[in-house]
């Protein structure tokens, strides 16, 4: 079965636009990580990122007590961060790239450049019991450099198939690449799962990507929220997803 990770992370984001610097605020990333829980969702996915211009320290250690799936903290691979989440102790770490002038994580990782430092991550983590999974771009030599990390799974990379979605022979030519990046990550022993820019128009074609355990998807479950209420969004996208064979 194709497991739903949802990203709250912009929950928090309408929550500092209004709130920022404040003590308490709404809406609430807590609340609404136990509603999409409610609604069936399997984990529940934050990004802390370097600075907090959406989900807080305070956020993630409160997810922490309250989510009872899987939580999924989304983190750069810093020293501080690092520290926190070894603190923190989620079911799993997704180490993804940190810019501070980007909008939202744009590309992944560069594994095969940083794998000495991704390795004692990975080593730090695994020690405390904490399951890792690396964001990367469907390619080989970036799946290749994963299998040898100590990571468990790898976090294919769709944004590039999400922004090509409208235009057919480019649309296909990413689904190829994810096919063929999922395919030689199973081969290699790695867990897969995706996410960047899904949504509920582009979700089902990438059923054709084979091994897929988990997608994680927050933004546009969130915005279709504001028109049909957080439980029927989470609903609609799980049934889009039943499809999936594997």
């Amino acid at each position: 079965m194709l497991k739903l990770g949802v990203n709250i992370d912009h929950v928090a984001t309408l929550r500092e636009a209004r709130y920022r610097g404040m003590r308490r605020g709404e809406p609430c990333p807590v609340e609404a990580a136990l509603v999409c829980e409610a609604a069936g969702a399997h984990g529940i996915t934050a990004h802390l990122r370097e600075d907090r211009r959406h989900i807080q320290d305070a956020d993630m250690k409160a997810l922490r007590k309250a989510v009872t799936t899987r939580l999924n903290f989304e983190m750069a691979n810093t020293s501080a961060i690092v520290r926190f989440a070894l603190r923190l102790k989620p079911d799993i770490v997704c180490i993804v790239p940190e810019k501070r002038e980007e909008v939202t994580t744009e590309g992944g990782l560069n594994v095969a450049d940083q794998l000495r430092g991704l390795k004692r991550t990975c080593r730090r983590m695994n020690d405390s019991g904490i399951e890792v999974s690396l964001f990367i771009d469907p390619e080989m030599t970036q799946v290749e450099a994963s299998a040898k990390s100590g990571a468990k799974f790898i976090e294919l990379h769709t944004g590039a198939y999400a922004e090509q979605f409208d235009n057919a022979r480019r649309r296909q030519r990413e689904l190829s690449r994810l096919i063929a990046a999922s395919t030689h990550a199973h081969a290699m022993g790695l867990r897969v799962n995706a996410g960047h820019g899904l949504n509920y128009e582009n979700l089902t074609d990438l059923h054709a990507v084979p091994h897929m355990e988990e997608l994680n998807i927050g933004h546009s479950i969130v915005s279709h929220a504001i028109s049909v209420g957080l439980t029927k969004a989470v609903k609609e996208i799980l049934r889009l997803m039943k499809g999936y064979h594997g």
